[in-house]
């Protein structure tokens, strides 16, 4: 970060400080990979809140001190609100549907009423919750501000001509093989190979390959960006002296990496991604699972990079004025309730393992980091199907249309009895790529049926340890 956006950043920050002396304020980022559920995540989270529901280890509400939860108009002005109502109406309406997935960054801002357990507080406090949603492929992006286009380009390249990546890029890499040396710079040529990239990355991330590392990431989530010269690049292969041709087609895609660098990725750094208090990441690790031990491999490689980006720590006095820390990181993997519960540990289990190395890091410098099986919105029930003379644990649930398994394709009406599979009681297996791999049975469900109380009013949508999330993360500010 250079020293004028350094300047700017610890203004806000002291802007940010003083104003959370009048009213507390945890500004909470809620970020993870594609499919991974943060647009549920945060419209159950917040309608769980709003509609009182059952949060067993959510201790203010649990021991009643909760008075109100409601809506605020958000603090930023430039940034779009995240449809809360318009997610809500999707998950409970007639057709019960999953909402559309974040593609860009919102806000939203909660205000907390609630009874102090202090004495000198005087009774109720209030605590003001701002989420910020963003892209994770964003995330990824962070690394690059420490990379110059021609290191970008050779690890980029490096990494395609790899399994699995190495079939999926073949097309790419073929139209760079056809560039004549010292190409010229022209914007026909850029704009070819930037759509060859992208295709190429949008393709590692189809479910039977699930693959997680994609810089960068407006690639995949442009939003206001798509089709701008700063999404019009893609990796060369150095050639000698084509740094020092200012016509050539290396100097024009290295312009625009730095462009991107300059114009997207230092802006998400400085006005959203440093200012976060708490951190929950949320990981499709079912599907990483699905795919093979590649896809488990890229994903462990994914969250290292995630949690080297964050800047944590246990916050002082200065720094919390003016370089604030992320000092409690969660990382959740989501769609519990695609398991039986009796695989639940073994799910976490699997997810601590592939975040251990980052987690240390973080912890050494101060923050807290915890590792849970959640399902911000429960799908199924559990049940148990007779084979033979034994009884074997399956999920109820119904499967969207279209979904099939064992050449039975499921109408979206219908409930069936699934048995997913088992994850290993040894969570190394699942990283170990000489491992026979895991025979598991993954559907998409439907949204559950919406339950109104004798009012008429909306309850909170089932979930598995959506408390326990919100504990960790906000917990000790309501105490």
């Amino acid at each position: 970060m250079s020293f004028a956006d350094s300047l700017v950043q610890g203004l806000r920050n002291l802007v940010d400080y003083t104003g959370g002396l009048v009213s507390p304020t945890v500004r909470l980022g809620v970020t993870g990979l594609s499919r991974s559920g943060k647009t549920v995540f945060i419209t159950a989270l917040v309608h769980a809140l709003i509609a009182g529901g059952k949060l067993p280890v959510f201790g203010a509400q649990a021991e009643g001190r909760i008075r109100k939860v409601s809506l605020a108009p958000q603090p930023d002005d430039t940034v779009p609100r995240f449809p809360y109502e318009d997610h809500l109406a999707a998950l409970t309406g007639s057709d019960r549907r999953w909402p559309h997935s974040t593609n860009r960054i919102s806000e939203l801002r909660l205000v907390i009423e609630y009874e102090s357990r202090s004495a000198w507080s005087g009774g109720v406090s209030t605590l003001t919750v701002d989420i910020v949603d963003y892209p994770g492929e964003w995330l990824l992006d962070l690394p690059l501000l420490d990379k110059t286009y021609t290191e970008w380009s050779r690890e980029t390249l490096a990494l395609a001509r790899v399994a699995p990546r190495a079939r999926l890029s073949a097309d790419f890499l073929a139209a760079l093989a056809a560039l004549p040396a010292g190409t010229a710079a022209d914007e026909g040529t850029a704009r070819r190979l930037a759509e060859s990239f992208t295709l190429f990355l949008r393709s590692c991330r189809n479910e039977s390959v699930s693959l997680s590392s994609l810089p960068p990431g407006r690639f995949l989530m442009p939003g206001d960006l798509e089709g701008s010269p700063a999404l019009t690049f893609a990796p060369l292969e150095a050639e000698e002296g084509a740094r020092l041709q200012a016509s050539s087609l290396f100097a024009m895609m290295e312009r625009r990496y730095e462009a991107y660098k300059t114009h997207v990725v230092r802006p998400f750094f400085r006005d959203h991604f440093a200012r976060l208090d708490r951190q929950i990441v949320l990981i499709d690790a079912l599907s990483a699972l699905n795919a093979g031990s590649a896809a488990v491999a890229d994903l462990e490689s994914a969250l290292g990079d995630v949690l080297k980006a964050f800047r944590t720590g246990r916050n002082n006095l200065l720094g919390q004025i003016f370089a604030p820390r992320i000092d409690r990181v969660l990382f959740a993997a989501t769609k519990a309730d695609h398991l039986h519960h009796i695989n639940h540990d073994r799910l976490e289990a699997i997810v601590r393992l592939l975040a251990e190395r980052a987690a240390r890091r973080a912890e050494g410098a101060g923050a807290k980091v915890d590792v849970a099986a959640i399902a911000a919105v429960r799908a199924t029930r559990e049940a148990s199907a007779k084979q033979g003379r034994s009884a074997v644990p399956c999920i109820v649930g119904v499967p969207l249309a279209g979904e099939s398994l064992d050449k039975e394709r499921f109408d979206g009406v219908a409930e069936a009895a699934v048995f997913p599979g088992d994850l290993p009681d040894n969570p190394a297996l699942a990283l170990d790529p000489d491992s026979e791999g895991l025979d598991l049975r993954f559907l998409r469900f439907r949204p559950p049926e919406p339950e109104r109380g004798a009012d008429g009013r909306l309850r909170a949508l089932p979930h598995i340890r959506l408390d326990r999330a919100l504990e960790f993360l906000i917990g000790d500010r309501l105490s």
